[in-house]
């Protein structure tokens, strides 16, 4: 068992206390963004919708996913704050998560028709993308309910033509079903264009009374061929299910075409799994309540907190066997249960330490730690084991002393360990994600096949603070050279809106919003989010070769 220093008494600390205070406050705002997220586009559009006699994307897969169960969105605050001159793109323009469909679990993707139409934009495609690579590298089963009118063409030169744009989608449709991963598409609207090829290229394909699906609707076939045609005639649901043959199933109705999703999700046999998911052991809840994270954690990143109370919080029955507990103390490294499942665990540690005569910042990587957070990585490899990595790092350690130690090197060769592991990676940050610190710690580049962030994270190459301090003093020599020496208050003015302006893109909802994150998770479901990611990359059999490259020793 993890022996936590936290009391009962420490519960009502001025610094506990203060810690949950604004952390209400910081989870108000974001539960509050999140429902203007959900709103799609706005009661007129839901309206406009339901007059066609069809549900929302967000109806749609209520009703698609087993009754009692949770649907797991994933990157809901993709386009937040982007595309404002054309109306914005909530949740991107399309829902995505992992659902539970007759007993296991989907990967669902469903265009909101209330967003422009279900058009894609460019986050649209990015969104679908990264969830068919989730569903890629773990293997889960993927369900699209298709209802857009294809490319929003006022953004088509950043939607259309690069590598991971939207050709990519049908791309990796292909290389799901050569992997034998089930997708089931079903047309419940609009189906054009480019966008045509994504339901065709599925397993299955179910089409609902009143939707279309071609190349080109009726207009551009008249402006391109001078035929005249109906949408029924040209692409209608009856007409590819008697005529061209391209429809598996047709339905009359959202609620049919639904039902028949489940019925076929029920047909396909049950995964293999990973070696190490199959010996599973029973879960075992935390011996500390989850909530107290909010009083541990300060959410300004401003007060030190020791890593293992956070740990104790999220692991099977608090127990946490340390790897290499009295060396290169500032990451914290060891294993675990999650949900019944072995984890290997990289951490910074917050505290100010004292190790021999020497101290230690809290939130930097020193030397020590980037050898020994290398040697556990190579370890948790050989074992075969995911790995979990909490971020709260504010990057390397610098200065003189730090060179001298090999600092460069040492980090290099974690950053080589985290490049060429092979186990699932999980990451999570809890606060600050800068510089380096956030390639060395399974950053977004680094593949990890989860990326969650806290309301309370960070992304930057440095703080808001050292930031505006560093741009300050290039602004202030630009206007010298002009023959401009600013006064004290214009100094002060300049420096705050700077900082203002930097500190705007530190907002986990910038990085959520450009799927720097696959979600912002609040502390207190943390350890469900775990368990469910966990669930997922158990879906993936394979278990590739661990190799690992030249590094200086």
């Amino acid at each position: 068992m993890l022996e936590t220093a936290l009391r009962p008494e420490d519960r009502e600390s001025p610094t506990f206390k203060a810690n949950k205070d604004a952390w209400v406050a910081l989870v108000r705002d974001f539960r509050e963004s999140l429902e203007r997220v959900r709103q799609g586009g706005g009661p007129k559009a839901v309206e406009r919708q339901h007059k066609k006699g069809r549900l929302t994307a967000r109806e749609r897969i209520q009703k698609l996913i087993d009754p009692g169960t949770e649907f797991y969105e994933l990157m809901a605050f993709a386009g937040w704050g982007m595309y404002e001159e054309w109306g914005g793109a909530p949740a991107g323009g399309v829902i995505t998560g992992i659902g539970r469909i007759a007993g296991r679990d989907w990967m669902i993707v469903a265009n909101d028709a209330t967003v422009k139409a279900g058009a894609f934009f460019p986050i649209t495609a990015k969104k679908v993308i990264r969830a068919q690579t989730i569903a890629l590298e773990n293997r889960i089963p993927t369900v699209y309910l298709v209802d857009s009118a294809g490319v929003f063409l006022p953004l088509q030169d950043e939607v259309f033509p690069d590598q991971d744009d939207f050709g990519r989608i049908f791309y990796l449709n292909a290389r799901m079903s050569a992997l034998g991963i089930p997708q089931i598409s079903a047309i419940m609207g609009n189906c054009v264009a480019g966008g045509a090829y994504l339901p065709v290229m599925t397993d299955v394909l179910i089409m609902t009374e009143g939707s279309g699906l071609y190349l080109a609707g009726p207009a551009l076939v008249k402006a391109a061929i001078g035929q005249e045609v109906t949408s029924e005639e040209l692409g209608g649901a009856r007409m590819h299910y008697e005529v061209s043959g391209t429809v598996d199933f047709y339905e009359p109705t959202d609620e049919a075409a639904l039902a028949r999703i489940r019925e076929l999700a029920a047909l396909y046999p049950p995964p293999r799994l990973a070696p190490w998911a199959e010996g599973r052991k029973a879960p075992k809840e935390p011996l500390y309540p989850i909530e107290d994270l909010y009083g541990l954690v300060s959410p300004d990143g401003s007060r030190p907190y020791d890593l293992r109370e956070v740990i104790a919080r999220i692991v099977d029955g608090s127990e946490f066997l340390e790897y290499k507990g009295g060396y290169g103390e500032t990451l914290v490294t060891g294993f675990a249960r999650i949900g019944g499942y072995p984890v290997g665990i990289v951490g910074n540690q917050r505290l100010v330490l004292k190790k021999r005569g020497r101290i230690e910042v809290g939130g930097v990587i020193y030397a020590e730690a980037a050898d020994k957070a290398a040697r556990f990585i190579l370890e948790v490899n050989q074992m075969g084991i995911p790995l979990l990595f909490l971020q709260d790092v504010t990057g390397f350690m610098v200065g003189k002393e730090s060179e001298q130690a090999g600092i460069i090197r040492r980090g290099a060769k974690l950053v080589n360990a985290v490049s060429n592991s092979v186990v699932p990676k999980i990451t999570l940050i809890l606060g600050g994600s800068f510089g380096a610190g956030n390639y060395a710690l399974a950053g977004k580049a680094y593949a990890p096949r989860f990326l969650f962030a806290w309301p309370s994270a960070k992304y930057a190459v440095m703080g808001g603070a050292q930031a505006a301090k560093t741009l300050l003093e290039l602004e202030v020599e630009k206007l010298r050279r002009e023959g401009k020496e600013p006064s004290d208050e214009e100094l002060k003015e300049l420096y705050e809106r700077i900082k203002g302006r930097y500190e705007e893109t530190l907002d986990p909802r910038y990085a959520a919003a450009r799927l720097w994150v696959d979600g912002v998770i609040f502390p207190h479901e943390t350890r469900k989010w775990l368990i469910k990611a966990l669930e997922a990359c158990a879906l993936n059999p394979e278990r590739e070769p661990f190799r690992i490259g030249v590094f200086q020793v």
